[in-house]
């Protein structure tokens, strides 16, 4: 049996976390890069599970069969966007060289006119990197939406690199989040969500991903359907050294769609999430080395 992605034990503890902020704060960007290549090649020859899901996942991607050098930079592409997600929590704008790719802005421009919508992300790239790209819109009021032991640990995350960084993140999974929700909606709010990943027995859509069938979870786009909302997916890609490019695109709007009905409800929330999908599987062939999903995403299907 598959192990779900909740139940992995992470490698590491809020000292370690503490350290790593302290040398980025002390050193700074370009030497604590240097560490990453020692920490990477540790953790890719440690976590044989994650060194496993890379290769099936490259062997997706890539026109070619992963490559040791494959996986390495597969992780080290990792470990950069998980290091500079410090550095975008401590404000340091000036240290990156973001491109916002087409008309990103103008959906930005669209989804913060004062009411709500939601945003979509994936383990995909950098999703802080979102910051940057809000800087354009100072009234913007962003809300994550996490399972409550990622909003922990998230919260933790932001205590330890920067206090006055603090963001509301809400817990899902209890009546009083969707209470949240719609009153920050109604101020509105973006609802950012990385709407990837299944918790436990969590209702999934099944669709194929890469030619196999992968489950999605069905809830962030149920909420966004039931509290009639625009969906935007946002993707923050690492292009290597300081860069990224940020995509933001409309993949659904139910304040317009005809929801009158389960079955047409139905309709247009997995017509949103095949949408969903197709962008996720462009990105990656895009920039293959930002898939951040280190474990089976194929668990109850057969590779070839």
């Amino acid at each position: 049996m598959q192990q779900n992605w909740t139940e992995k034990k992470e490698r590491g503890s809020e000292f370690l976390l503490r350290f790593i902020v302290w040398i980025a704060k002390t050193l700074g960007r370009p030497a604590t890069r240097a560490l990453l290549y020692p920490i990477t090649l540790y953790f890719m020859l440690a976590a044989a599970d994650s060194r496993r899901a890379s290769v099936l996942y490259l062997s997706k991607v890539l026109p070619h069969k992963p490559r040791w050098r494959d996986v390495f930079r597969h992780f080290h592409s990792f470990s950069s966007v998980v290091l500079d997600r410090l550095f975008f929590l401590l404000g340091r704008a000036d240290l990156f060289d973001v491109h916002v790719m087409g008309d990103a802005y103008d959906a930005a421009d669209s989804a913060t006119t004062g009411n709500g919508v939601f945003l979509m992300g994936a383990h995909l790239g950098s999703f802080e990197v979102l910051r940057l790209v809000a800087r354009k819109h100072d009234a913007v009021q962003l809300v994550l939406l996490m399972y409550e032991e990622n909003a922990k640990k998230i919260g933790a995350l932001m205590a330890a690199i920067n206090p006055e960084a603090q963001q509301e993140i809400v817990s899902l999974g209890n009546l009083s989040a969707m209470l949240v929700v719609k009153d920050r909606l109604a101020e509105g709010a973006v609802i950012g969500i990385l709407a990837d990943r299944i918790l436990n027995d969590e209702k999934c859509f099944t669709t194929p991903f890469f030619g196999r069938p992968a489950n999605l979870p069905l809830g962030p786009f149920k909420l966004a359907a039931m509290m009639r909302r625009p969906v935007f997916l946002m993707v923050g890609l690492y292009q290597g050294k300081n860069r990224y490019d940020v995509y933001l695109e409309k993949i659904a709007d139910f304040g317009d769609a005809d929801l009158s009905g389960r079955e047409k409800t139905t309709a247009a929330i997995e017509a949103a999430m095949r949408l969903y999908v197709e962008r996720l599987e462009y990105f990656c062939r895009l920039s293959p080395y930002n898939w951040f999903n280190f474990y089976d995403f194929w668990q109850n299907t057969t590779h070839d």
